[in-house]
């Protein structure tokens, strides 16, 4: 397998995804965020700020229509291609697994590293109502904890490929697992949450687009690892075919 076709492969699949993620994010999660902007609009309101004759740079109807697609679309190529040359480094170096168990596990790893890890300790956050005057220590300490998961998870996969034929499979894997967590845990302690939430903010439409924002990344994750999987499987099954010799006259 080249590796030009796998990076195409990987950001066709990627956009595939972006497509399964915007479902998602068109039916769960824009109706949390227009019930974000309805609380910023009410709370303007009620101090007396009148934003109505202000002009929007971009309106909301290009926000969770043009915008939206755009910018996911960007995000699932990108990802796509990042997963593409995760997987060529993986492919043959994780036991006897085939193209779709690595690309699964390669997806997991991926939805763990980078999306779950930070998300547990800063947790998406709608727009409108964040902390104005917090925004740039949480961008920083989300990226950084984004960081953190995927320095954390390369070595957990490394320290357990090396563990295994030592310990045998099962507990190289759940010792790396316990040292993860634990690790996380003492991280997720030390490190700082920065207030995010407007006071008042209603805590449904808070929980809402949390699982909003977290079923779209794990849709996009799932149907990433799916489809490169499926279809670099498919192309090693044909590669591998022995070829028809024709019959001598």
């Amino acid at each position: 397998m080249g590796m030009r076709t796998l990076l195409v492969r990987g950001m066709l699949a990627g956009l595939a995804a972006a497509a399964v993620a915007l479902l998602i994010a068109w039916i769960y999660g824009e109706p949390q965020v227009g019930h974000a902007i309805a609380f910023e609009e009410a709370q303007h309101a009620a101090h007396g700020h009148d934003h109505g004759d202000e002009a929007e740079v971009v309106s909301r109807t290009v926000q969770r229509t043009t915008g939206l697609i755009t910018a996911l679309a960007f995000y699932g190529v990108a990802i796509g291609g990042l997963f593409s040359i995760a997987f060529a480094f993986a492919y043959g170096r994780l036991g006897a697994l085939g193209a779709r168990a690595t690309a699964a596990l390669v997806a997991a790893a991926g939805f763990v590293a980078i999306e779950l890890v930070p998300f547990l300790k800063y947790p998406a956050t709608p727009p409108a109502v964040g902390n104005p005057e917090t925004i740039g220590s949480r961008t920083a300490l989300y990226f950084g904890m984004m960081a953190l998961g995927v320095l954390a998870t390369a070595a957990a996969v490394i320290v357990a490929r090396r563990l295994v034929p030592r310990f045998g499979a099962w507990n190289a894997v759940t010792a790396t697992v316990v040292a993860y967590v634990v690790l996380l845990g003492v991280v997720y302690r030390v490190t700082p949450r920065p207030e995010a939430i407007a006071e008042g903010f209603p805590s449904r439409v808070l929980w809402d687009f949390r699982i909003a924002s977290l079923g779209l990344q794990l849709a996009l994750w799932s149907t990433l690892g799916l489809l490169f999987g499926y279809l670099t499987e498919r192309s090693v099954t044909r590669a591998r075919a022995p070829r028809a010799v024709p019959a001598k006259v």
